[in-house]
């Protein structure tokens, strides 16, 4: 049932700068470090901090089911948006053939926003609806992604098609590399298969379903806001456009040793997650009155036996599409709302599961990825030493975190103690990725950005520290 007493006062609530700035050091950090691991399960790992942090600032004195509930759907629904491809979508902004178009760059830019927007919606939809009391079972979760598959496939069918390349025949609205930009090339060109159609009207029946169908206005509302903060895929890729633009600018002296020292496409990724977060922030800071507590009921919980074996299912499938050849896996969770179907199902329906999905699955395929890069690829150590330092280890202290987590008596505990474990975890193994650019060593394209992720991991630390003390 809603707990009223549960809602977050008014008065209590911390200031509008410490929601967006904490939310934006969350997403800078997150999708920084997503950039070195990709995909949905890169991006899960950015909405994990960010709604860690909005939970931990909205959850005084509330029950810490509801809120490791929420931060369990915002983290899986920010990697719904992880099946769009965005590369040649950037390519039009800064690519050599394209440098100098204007109608190239604003197109590309467009695409950018119509994508981020997409992105960051499903995770502000899915955190509202977590966070507005109204009730969701796990019943009406899985008639809601039925509805959703069934919405993306007429997306595509109407948005993102035809699409023929052998015959050079293109979706008439199209972000991806295109012989209308580029008549002289060949088969080289290889443009790829959009999907931001599908997701577009998959995200508006959930948001029409949920917000209009349910009445949930937090959700409806906080889903705009997502949107809105989808404004910093474009503005992200600015900078990375403007030297792409005048690249003779940095061909000697000392802007030639700036420009060697900036990892433009990692800052690109930087800045959009510090857009994203500030923009939930912000929203959820506005409307924090509507902000209720709703513990899952009886009634509505799956057997414990079928809880556990969808986890172990889930993890399965992870494993085998990110670290096999095993084709049917790969095809299988390739698609985000496939990936994100049995998470958001078991969350809405279990209580083990959202301190389980926060932690220990969205860890996972960073530290199996890290694993892979230092041990298979670069031979940094030895395998038994490196399966343990970067899996066996970070996996081992993600399951503590998510036990700790879920024993906490308040929300605000829950998400103070899950944040720094996940925000530090995935900044350790991300600095291993980076081969270790400690400042006082030669600087590289890497040494800034983790600086800059040291920072925001930093302040989400201190914070939690401060709230775990005050409650």
């Amino acid at each position: 049932m809603v707990n009223p007493a549960a809602a977050t006062p008014e008065a209590s609530a911390p200031p509008a700068g410490r929601w967006i700035g904490l939310a934006a050091a969350a997403g800078a950090l997150g999708w920084g470090i997503r950039g070195q691991y990709g995909h949905e399960t890169g991006a899960m790992f950015a909405g994990g901090l960010v709604s860690l942090v909005l939970v931990m600032l909205a959850g005084r004195g509330a029950p810490p089911g509801p809120a490791l509930r929420a931060a369990a759907w915002g983290t899986v629904a920010m990697g719904i948006g992880g099946s769009m491809t965005y590369g040649q979508t950037i390519g039009l902004t800064q690519s050599a053939g394209l440098v100098g178009r204007w109608d190239a760059l604003a197109w590309g830019l467009l695409g950018l926003g119509l994508k981020g927007a997409i992105w960051v919606a499903f995770a502000g939809l899915l955190l509202g609806m977590g966070l507005g009391g109204v009730r969701y079972t796990w019943r009406q979760i899985a008639g809601l992604l039925a509805g959703m598959g069934l919405l993306y496939w007429l997306g595509i069918r109407i948005l993102n098609s035809p699409f023929e390349p052998a015959q050079r025949v293109l979706p008439a609205v199209y972000f991806s590399a295109s012989w209308s930009w580029q008549p002289e090339a060949g088969p080289e060109l290889k443009p790829r298969p959009e999907v931001w159609g599908g997701l577009l009207c998959a995200l508006a029946g959930a948001w029409v379903w949920a917000g209009w169908r349910r009445g949930d206005v937090l959700a409806r509302r906080l889903a705009a806001w997502g949107a809105l903060g989808g404004l910093g895929f474009p503005l992200g890729q600015l900078p990375a456009a403007w030297h792409a633009w005048h690249r003779d600018w940095f061909v000697a002296g000392a802007a030639a040793e700036i420009a060697a020292r900036i990892n433009w496409w990692n800052w690109m990724e930087t800045i959009f997650g510090a857009v994203l977060g500030a923009a939930l922030g912000a929203g959820l800071w506005r409307n924090r009155a509507l902000i209720r507590w709703r513990e899952t009921e009886a009634a509505d919980r799956l057997a414990v036996p079928v809880a556990w074996s969808l986890l172990g299912l889930h993890v399965v499938l992870l494993v085998l599409s990110h670290f096999t050849a095993v084709a049917w896996a790969n095809a299988l969770y390739d698609p985000g709302l496939v990936l994100a179907a049995i998470p958001l199902l078991a969350v809405a329906g279990d209580r083990i599961w959202p301190a389980a999905l926060v932690l220990p699955v969205t860890l996972l395929p960073l530290a199996g990825k890290t694993l892979r890069r230092m041990v298979g690829e670069e031979s940094q150590l030895a395998p038994t030493v490196g399966w343990s330092v970067y899996l066996a280890l970070p996996m081992a202290v993600a399951v503590a975190g998510a036990v700790w987590a879920r024993r906490a008596p308040t929300a605000e505990t829950a998400a103070a103690r899950a944040l720094p474990v996940l925000a530090a975890l995935g900044f350790g193994l991300n600095f291993a990725f980076f081969q270790f650019p400690w400042p006082w060593l030669p600087w590289t394209a890497r040494t800034p950005n983790a600086l800059a992720f040291a920072l925001c991991l930093a302040a989400l630390a201190a914070a939690a520290w401060a709230r775990r003390r005050a409650a």
